[in-house]
This record gives structure tokens, sequence and C-alpha cells, in this order.
């Protein structure tokens, strides 16, 4: 077998290749602002998010303590990207305004989206997005020495999808070969390839998987 050498290399990002989420949260005069984004993973029930700490989206979530994580599918790459290089703040923040971004105050009309009444946050739903998540912040750790990223550990309350993506025969699962997430690689747009192969972790039924986040959200709005 040939060997392969790797290489020393400083990327100036290392954004392998995320799934994109829209964030709406709530801004001070009680509009909705909504941003992409996508430094995130999910562990059970919760979700890390990587913000940067001036961004409207941190501010709103660091004052109101709610938002709502919506997953666009691959097919909606256009509406994402109306949002590009758009901020909620106003006036926008110097480091923002070197990077060519401007202010919007109506996300949702800009990327075409619907905004639909949450059940248990005041950020609204993105109606048209298959997968869509209300969630409420539980931790806010800082990222690096320079005060610049911070990271929010939120706790999901409501799951909302389309019937489109739901496994068939299944009242709890989504269907991973309907499910088409958009990718953020590199700052490039991407979909997902076919199946390459089972993984054997299928063995394990998803219900061994289920955690107290989901009780305790089954309370969540009444």
């Amino acid at each position: 077998m040939e060997t392969v050498v790797h290489t020393v290399i400083e990327p100036g990002i290392l954004y392998f290749g995320t799934p994109v989420v829209l964030i709406s949260s709530v801004n001070e005069d009680g509009s909705a602002n909504l941003a992409p984004m996508s430094s995130a993973f999910w562990l059970g029930w919760r979700a890390v998010l990587g913000l940067g700490a001036r961004s409207k989206t941190a501010q709103n979530m660091l004052r109101t303590r709610e938002c709502v994580l919506n997953l666009p599918s691959d097919s909606q790459a256009s509406s994402v990207d109306r949002l590009a290089l758009t901020t909620g703040s106003d006036p926008v923040p110097a480091g923002k305004r070197e990077r060519g971004y401007f202010h919007v105050a109506g996300k949702f009309e800009r990327a075409g989206f619907t905004a639909v009444p949450s059940e248990t946050v005041a950020p609204p739903r993105v109606g048209e997005c298959p997968v869509v998540m209300e969630a409420v912040v539980e931790a806010v750790h800082p990222v690096g020495d320079d005060g610049g990223v911070v990271a929010f550990e939120v706790r999901v309350q409501r799951v909302f999808v389309h019937d489109s993506v739901r496994l068939a025969g299944s009242s709890d699962r989504i269907d991973p070969d309907s499910w088409r997430p958009l990718i953020m690689s590199f700052q490039k747009f991407y979909g997902l390839g076919s199946q390459v192969h089972p993984s054997t972790l299928a063995r394990i039924p998803e219900r061994l998987y289920r955690g107290p986040d989901i009780d305790r959200a089954r309370g969540a709005g009444c």
C-alpha cells in the first residue's frame, strides 16, 4: 500500500461540513430575527451552538434565553443565501461591516419564509423548514481568550417535522433517506450523497437513546 504523506497547513477556518441552522430569536422591540449558522451539533435533546458574542442572535438569546432551530433542506439553499451578509444589528458592528454585512429588519420576508407561532417559546418557527426545534438556553460557555465567540447549550422542548421526512410506520423517527439537510462546508453549500453503507450502530433501537429531557419537554408550554 502506498504511503500517503500529510502536509502541515493553517486554514483560516475549520468548517469541514455541518448542517445549516436558521436560528430565530426575538429582538428588543418584539420583532423576529432570523440568522443562518452552521456551528452546531446535537447531544440527545440538547444542542451546542457556536455564535459570535456580538451578533444580534447571541444578544437576543442571552436576553430572552429562547430560540428556535430551523433546519432547511438542500432545496432551500437559495432562500438561506438571501440571509447571507445580513444582520439584525443596527448600526452594523464594525467587524461585520468590514466583511460586507448590512442591516435587514425583515429577515423572514427577505428569505421568503413564513413565520409560524411557536408553542413553548416566543420566537416564531420557519414554516417551510422540514425540521424545527423550539429550545431554551441552559448554559453559555465562552470560547477562546478574546471573548468573541460563545457556545450556547440549548435544551429542545418541541420537535416539529414535515410528514415528508417521517419514517413510514413510525410516529417518532426521521427517515434518513427522505431528510436531505443543507450542509455548509468551507463556505459552500452541499447536500448529502447516497448512503455509503449501513452503520453497525443502526442495530441499536433509537428508543434506547431517549433521555430525561424528552419527559421534561412534555410539560413545556403547558
